[in-house]
C-alpha cells in the first residue's frame, strides 16, 4: 500500500516538473546507452581483432634457421642453420606436447596459368596439418591437401580465394587443371574467404598449396623456408619452445640457450598483448560511459534537491503527524530511483536496438559485431544502481533532517 502512495505522489510531483524531468530521464538515457554501447562495441572490436589476428592462425609458432651467437662444441658463432623436412619429423617424435607440425617450402615467383589468364605468385609445399593449424579451410565442395597426396606425390592443388578470381573469374575452379610452371596441375579446392591482418609471406587469399613432396619432386629444394607447428596445450607453448632449441641444438651442433641460433614467431605472445590492451580499453570506455552517466545522475540529484525545496511544508507536515525519519528518507530515494530504473531501462533497449540494426550496415570487417554481455549487463546496473544511490540519498537525507516546526513557517 504504502509502494502505491509513493508512487502516486512520485507522478504528482513529476508533472509539475515536466521539462526538467525529461532531460533528467534523458541524461540517464544517454549516459545508459553509453555504458551499454562502449562495452558491446568495444568487446565486438576485439572479437574482429582476434578473428582477423587468427587468420594466420591460434596459438602456433612459426620458425625459421637464424645464426649461431655463441660458440659450442669447437664451432664458432655466425654460423647459419638451415632447416629441412626431416627435421619437422624429429620434432613431432622427440616432443610429446608436440599437437601439429608442418614444414613449408616456398616458390616465390611461380607462374601460373588457366586458358589465357596467367599471373606469378608464391606457391607452398605443406603437409596436411598445414590447412588446419593455419585456418585454411575449404569452400564447399573442395577439400584441402591430404595425406594420400602426400604419400603419392600428386599433382593437385589448393588455391585462395583471390588467386581463383585471378585466375578463373566467376568460372568453376574446382576439378579443373592449371598450368603450374609448365605443369598441369588438378585444383581440388578453393579457400573460404577469411580475416587475415598479419602474415610471414603475403596473404593466404593469393597463395597456391601443394603436397611438400610433390613440390619436393618438381624443384629439389635441400632446405625449408620454415616449421609451423602447435602444441597441445597453449600453456606448454614455452616449454615446447624449449625443447626445440635442445633437440635441433643436439642435431645442428648449437647451445640450446643459444636463442638467435633459430628465430621463432610465438602467435600466442601476440594473443596475450592483445588481450591485455583490450582488457585495458575496455576499461577505459566503462570509465568515460561512467562519467556520462554521472552527469545523468548530477541531474536527478538536481530534481530531487528543486522537489524537496517544494515539498517542505508537506515534509513538516507528515513529520509533525508522525511519520519518521526513514520514511521520508525512504520517500525520496524510491522516487530517485523510479527515475533512474525509467531511464536505465528505456536506454537498455535503445542500446540492443542499435546492436541489432548494426550488422545490416555490414561493417563488421571494420569494427566487427557489437555483443552485449551479461557482464556488461552487470556492471551497467551495477554502476546505474550506485549512480541512483548516490544521486537520491542527499536530498533524501535534507529533508529527512527537516525539522517540523521549521518546514511548516516556510
Amino acid at each position: 500500500m504504502r509502494f502505491f502512495m509513493y508512487l502516486i505522489q512520485f507522478l504528482r510531483d513529476m508533472r509539475s516538473q515536466k521539462l526538467r524531468t525529461f532531460l533528467t530521464i534523458f541524461g540517464i538515457i544517454w549516459g545508459t546507452a553509453a555504458v551499454v554501447l562502449l562495452l558491446a562495441f568495444g568487446k565486438g572490436l576485439h572479437a574482429q581483432n582476434q578473428k582477423s589476428m587468427h587468420g594466420l592462425g591460434e596459438s602456433i609458432v612459426i620458425m625459421w634457421g637464424g645464426r649461431t651467437s655463441k660458440p659450442y662444441m669447437g664451432f664458432g658463432r655466425g654460423r647459419g642453420i638451415s632447416l629441412r623436412e626431416e627435421d619437422a619429423l624429429l620434432l613431432k617424435r622427440e616432443i610429446k606436447q608436440m599437437d601439429g607440425i608442418s614444414p613449408e617450402y616456398s616458390q616465390w615467383s611461380t607462374h601460373m596459368k588457366y586458358k589465357k589468364n596467367a599471373v606469378t605468385q608464391e606457391m607452398v609445399g605443406i603437409y596436411p596439418i598445414f590447412g588446419e593449424m593455419r585456418n585454411i579451410y575449404a569452400e564447399m565442395g573442395g577439400r584441402f591437401i591430404d595425406q594420400v597426396d602426400l604419400e603419392k606425390r600428386k599433382r593437385v592443388v589448393f588455391i585462395g580465394n583471390q588467386l581463383k578470381e585471378d585466375l578463373f573469374g566467376k568460372d568453376e575452379a574446382i576439378g579443373k587443371y592449371i598450368i603450374i610452371d609448365n605443369v598441369p596441375f588438378l585444383v581440388i579446392g578453393v579457400m573460404k574467404k577469411k580475416s587475415q591482418d598479419s602474415s610471414y609471406s603475403g596473404r593466404d587469399d593469393s597463395k597456391a598449396f601443394i603436397p611438400a613432396s610433390t613440390f619436393n619432386a618438381m624443384y629439389g629444394y635441400r632446405y625449408i623456408n620454415d616449421i609451423i607447428f602447435k602444441p597441445k596445450d597453449p600453456k606448454q607453448t614455452e616449454s615446447v619452445k624449449s625443447q626445440v632449441y635442445k633437440v635441433l641444438g643436439k642435431r645442428y651442433k648449437f647451445d640450446p640457450e643459444d636463442k638467435e641460433a633459430l628465430m621463432m614467431w610465438d602467435t600466442t605472445e601476440m594473443d596475450k598483448f592483445v588481450g591485455n590492451f583490450f582488457l585495458a580499453f575496455r576499461a577505459f570506455l566503462v570509465v568515460i560511459g561512467t562519467f556520462t552517466l554521472i552527469v545523468g545522475g548530477i541531474g536527478v540529484s538536481n530534481i530531487m534537491h528543486v522537489v524537496v525545496e517544494e515539498r517542505t511544508k508537506e515534509i513538516g507536515i507528515k513529520m509533525s503527524l508522525g511519520a519518521k525519519k526513514r520514511h521520508v528518507l525512504f520517500q525520496f530515494i524510491f522516487e530517485t530511483f523510479v527515475i533512474t530504473f525509467f531511464g536505465g531501462v528505456i536506454g537498455f533497449l535503445f542500446s540492443l536496438a542499435v546492436v541489432k540494426i548494426f550488422p545490416f550496415f555490414k561493417l563488421e570487417e571494420y569494427m566487427g559485431i557489437p555483443t552485449i554481455t551479461p557482464v556488461a549487463v552487470l556492471i551497467s546496473v551495477g554502476v546505474l544502481g550506485t549512480v541512483g544511490l548516490i544521486s537520491g540519498y542527499f536530498p533524501a537525507k535534507r529533508a529527512a533532517n527537516l525539522n517540523p516546526v521549521q518546514a511548516l513557517k516556510l
